[in-house]
């Protein structure tokens, strides 16, 4: 038996400790042929009924077995806690660190070589990603895919961006509660993530980017047989890894990796969410990514991919127009082709293999014929955000990237929904809305509330966008000038914190400033008069949460979690894993 796999610490010495694994293995019915000399593949899966966009994970789990048999080798499936967007309150973002613990401990902890990973819905994706880094075994990724496009009206739509039009519809008197529950009955028609570019779809593209991921898996519709296909290759190849020792996340998950990532989020004008991820899980490898880095290739990369919410086509259009791989082949010469990847092979030698254009033109714009100059989102800096705030420029209003108007202050989302719709709110098409308490610590857990609803008032009158600023995040999905992620936030002090109502907030976009234009020293005294806030949660996980978060400039992780400077990335720090059993 050999002793290079990490698992024969557990299944290959003959003793107490190798006879009671061993044992209990075949309690499973598995047999000593399924355990000599095979590398054990950990299959992690978030399936959950509580979280639909996973509900054909065990589907998926079976492939991937049989994919990992097929090489040689055996597969060991185990779950871990799942994120759901649509029920987990206040917000899957709260526990997303939460569930990168369980995955890392889980992965640490058990007779692993390799293991695959099987993601979907927004939070799952990098909880994973993080968890598996923190460990660097040999790891690969599938993903579970887009839904198919509901149909209402005799339209596709998608059941994010064409949800928040409908809304804004309902309220505004143009359409009746009885379209809005035919709405209902259609918007979710399929396992899989929402169908545009939300944060789903694009963590699912930047996991192919960034090399964990088979090429050209990230878009295949969850319910195309070629996706259970690639959840089988998935398998094989995670046993070569397993049997190679690598390629391990740490040699992945690079800079160059980072910059491709980057690059092509810019390229599919993906979800801001997208950028808090990727710091952290840069933040689990020690690589240097910081926010100045999305700005700087975001006004070198132009947006190619004609996907909602900024576009008009759907991720399996995306799918049929040649995938991720049609995009990148588009950014070649944007990207380090040398990053190295799953495969074992670089990025550009995948990408020779994928076909030479994308197919339709109307989903993926060639080079040198963009949709836009510059990437989907850009960093702001200002009185307002010291430490910097996004927006997606491409899902904004052009008239509105120049603006100043007067603040209408929302102390928190409880405030924003008892007054949004008060006919005698003192608001025009004009003001800035702002909402904060919203951010890491207060909320707490950074939801998705920061795409401000219109109030009901002004889209009566025809208003339909307006400049809308928060320390909160939004849903992927969304559109609108919306000012996002605003460091520090308001419960740490931040200027938000500072913004009364009337006060004028200036936003230039093409110069990247975000400004409460009143004097500094008035903003230091207000802030230096602002009673100190009280914690939401006063033990348990939320406790943790609100002792350790870190601001969205910095991926709202946990300082404990985040590589130190000089520690190394091991599976095993203690040498404990695969030794003696019980106390000895």
């Amino acid at each position: 038996m050999s002793t290079e796999l990490r698992s024969a610490r557990w299944f290959g010495t003959r003793d107490v400790a190798g006879l009671m694994h061993r044992s209990y293995l075949k309690a499973e019915g598995i047999s000593q042929a399924a355990i000599d000399g095979r590398p054990v593949v950990g299959i992690c899966n978030s399936w959950s009924e509580l979280v639909n966009c996973n509900i054909h994970f065990r589907g998926l789990a079976e492939a991937v077995k049989r994919g990992v048999l097929q090489a040689g080798g055996l597969p060991l499936e185990f779950p871990t806690i799942s994120l759901g967007e649509a029920f987990m309150k206040p917000t899957t973002m709260l526990f997303r660190n939460l569930m990168a613990m369980d995955v890392e401990e889980t992965i640490r902890a058990n007779p692993f070589d390799a293991i695959v990973l099987i993601g979907g819905c927004d939070k799952t994706v990098p909880a994973q990603l993080m968890g598996a880094a923190s460990v660097d075994l040999p790891t690969i990724m599938i993903t579970g895919g887009p839904a198919q496009p509901a149909v209402f009206r005799g339209e596709h739509i998608s059941n994010g961006t064409d949800l928040w039009r409908y809304t804004a519809d309902l309220r505004a008197g143009r359409i009746a509660q009885a379209d809005y529950d035919a709405l209902e009955a259609a918007m979710v028609p399929s396992a899989g993530h929402c169908q545009e570019m939300g944060t789903a779809s694009t963590m699912t593209a930047l996991v192919e980017a960034l090399g964990m991921a088979l090429p050209g898996t990230a878009s295949i519709p969850a319910v195309d047989a070629r996706r259970a296909a690639a959840a089988e290759a998935t398998g094989r190849r995670a046993a070569g890894m397993a049997l190679a020792g690598g390629p391990r996340p740490s040699q992945i998950l690079t800079a160059d990796a980072f910059d491709n990532a980057v690059t092509l989020l810019m390229a599919l004008a993906g979800s801001t969410n997208a950028v808090i991820h990727l710091l952290a899980i840069a933040g689990r490898l020690g690589v240097d990514l910081e926010l100045d880095r999305f700005d700087e290739l975001s006004r070198k990369t132009p947006v190619l991919a004609n996907v909602r919410p900024s576009g008009e086509h759907l991720v399996e259009d995306l799918f049929h127009a040649g995938g991720v791989p049609a995009v990148l082949r588009e950014l070649g010469s944007l990207l380090h082709g040398d990053a190295l990847t799953v495969t074992g092979a670089t990025l550009a030698e995948n990408l020779a293999a994928a076909p030479s254009a994308a197919t339709d033109r109307s989903v993926v714009a060639a080079l040198d014929a963009p949709l836009a100059a510059e990437g989907g989102i850009a960093v702001l800096r200002g009185s307002l955000a010291p430490g910097g705030a996004l927006i997606k420029r491409s899902a904004a209003s052009s008239e509105l990237l120049r603006h100043c108007g007067p603040a209408v202050v929302f102390e928190n989302v409880h405030d924003l929904a008892a007054r949004i719709d008060d006919p005698n709110l003192d608001v025009t098409a004009d003001s800035v809305l702002v909402l904060r308490d919203s951010g890491p610590r207060g909320a707490p857990g950074m939801p998705e509330w920061g795409q401000l609803p219109i109030p009901s008032k002004l889209l009566r009158e025809g208003v339909s966008d307006m400049v809308r600023i928060s320390d909160a995040r939004m849903s992927g999905t969304s559109f609108g000038t919306v000012v996002l992620h605003v460091v520090p936030e308001s419960a740490a002090g931040g200027p938000l914190a500072a913004v009364h109502d009337g006060d004028p907030i200036e936003l230039d976009v093409e110069a990247r400033t975000l400004e409460l234009a009143i004097p500094a020293a008035e903003i230091a005294e207000r802030l230096a008069a602002l009673p100190t806030p009280e914690p939401k949660y006063t033990r348990g996980y939320g406790r943790l949460f609100l002792d350790h978060v870190l601001q969205a400039d910095t991926g709202c992780d946990f300082d404990f979690l985040r590589r130190r400077p000089g520690e190394r990335i091991e599976p095993d720090p203690l040498g404990l894993v695969g030794g003696p059993i019980g106390g000895w």
